[in-house]
């Protein structure tokens, strides 16, 4: 009766789906099916979050970057609408990568220098050196062994306490506190104590460049310090994320890169058998589309109302980029699924894209190059000491790749 009353049978709309997605079985290095799906259904749809907020996701590579330079978008994780990922705790702190300009230019500015291609080439033979001596320490030891432990996160770690100042003896102190912060399934209080001592970390060490600067980045914001432009405790927060961002995006780009190449072996051949610091550099923009590590899709808060594939999104709503898919829009780029290191994928958003970029993208495209163009060179019969299946790959983790890799050869 209900049904002839109302004109017949009525569907009820699809539900909103929960962000993020599951990856499916088997399928490691693509995105999540519903994420797949849902750009091919359209350029826009709602999610829903943690809080049961819809904020807007966008899957188009074009759309992901003009939304990113466009000023009526912001960064500001204080603004109405704005997608958290978390909870705030009561004393949540702002990086410059959550601000806007022109606060964000002023701080970014103050750790921008060594980060500049000219700097960072001229550190490549010190992270060559780096590599092949762990590389060399890898062959003298224990076989099959871990490739995480034993050289994807010294690598980066080493590198970027060299350039930070921070010693590399507390490397598992802050390798520790830097896996707390990037699970999404760690509970808020939790991130919060792990930031807090990571923050007493940075202060202490602020403290004694203080009293006794280097030629270290750390070291360079004792003058900005002085001059009253940043306080100790603001520095000791940018250490903090320049020390994880140094070392852990790069790390798993490190392993997870290994294990695409080994079920890759017709591209790895390509690699290792090249001289041509072209196709290595390809290599590493090509890995960086593929695999797009970094999986919590970038933030964004509307100021003013926007007009995408014509649907207004209100000022007041959030907005959720995921750069993973993006980056595999058949509309940027051709066989998208497809691992091809001779494609020209330079166009990827895997850094993000506009003043938000990342800042040290020039630094792991360095380290990326040395890398991939040395560890299967120098290890020839290097293969996978387990099957793919049975891998831990970081399904709870803001930045994806594999807790542990065995490898043999």
């Amino acid at each position: 009766m209900a049904d002839t009353l109302t004109g017949g049978a009525q569907q009820d709309a699809p539900p909103v789906p929960a962000y993020p997605m599951a990856r499916a079985a088997g399928c490691p290095f693509d995105p999540p099916p519903a994420l797949q799906e849902q750009q091919e259904r359209g350029r826009l749809a709602r999610v829903r979050l943690w809080d049961g907020s819809t904020p807007w996701l966008v899957t188009g590579h074009a759309d992901q970057r003009e939304l990113l330079l466009d000023p009526r978008v912001s960064a500001d994780f204080t603004r109405p609408g704005y997608p958290l990922s978390a909870p705030r705790t009561s004393d949540s702190s702002a990086s410059f990568i959550l601000m806007d300009d022109p606060e964000h230019a002023r701080l970014r500015r103050m750790v921008t220098a060594p980060f500049a291609v000219k700097r960072v080439n001229a550190l490549r033979p010190g992270v060559q050196r780096i590599v092949d001596d762990l590389i060399d320490e890898m062959l003298a030891g224990p076989n099959p062994v871990d490739l995480v432990r034993a050289f994807a996160l010294p690598v980066p770690s080493l590198v970027i306490c060299a350039l930070l100042g921070v010693p590399y003896a507390d490397h598992e102190f802050f390798q520790e506190n830097s896996q707390i912060l990037i699970r999404q399934s760690v509970r808020p209080e939790d991130g919060a104590a792990a930031f807090d001592r990571l923050v007493a970390y940075l202060d202490d060490l602020m403290g004694e460049k203080i009293a006794q600067p280097g030629e270290d980045l750390l070291s360079g914001l004792v003058e900005r310090i002085d001059a009253g432009e940043l306080t100790r405790h603001q520095a000791a927060e940018m250490g903090v994320l320049l020390l994880i961002a140094g070392h852990e995006t790069t790390a798993n780009m490190i392993a997870l890169g290994t294990v695409a190449l080994l079920e890759h072996p017709e591209q790895l051949a390509l690699l290792r058998e090249t001289d041509d610091p072209k196709l290595v550099a390809s290599a590493v923009e090509e890995l960086l589309r593929y695999l797009s590590i970094v999986h919590n899709g970038r933030r964004r808060a509307v100021l003013e109302d926007i007009e995408i594939d014509g649907q207004v999104i209100r000022a007041g709503e959030g907005l959720i980029l995921p750069n993973d898919i993006a980056n595999r829009d058949p509309d940027a780029f051709a066989e998208p699924d497809r691992l091809d290191l001779e494609r020209d994928a330079r166009r990827h958003v895997a850094f993000g894209f506009g003043v938000h970029q990342c800042l040290g993208q020039p630094l792991a495209r360095m380290e990326l190059q040395v890398v991939y163009s040395t560890l299967y060179r120098r290890v020839p019969t290097l293969r996978l000491a387990a099957d793919v299946a049975e891998l831990p790959f970081k399904h709870d983790g803001v930045v994806y790749g594999v807790y542990e890799l065995p490898v043999t050869w």
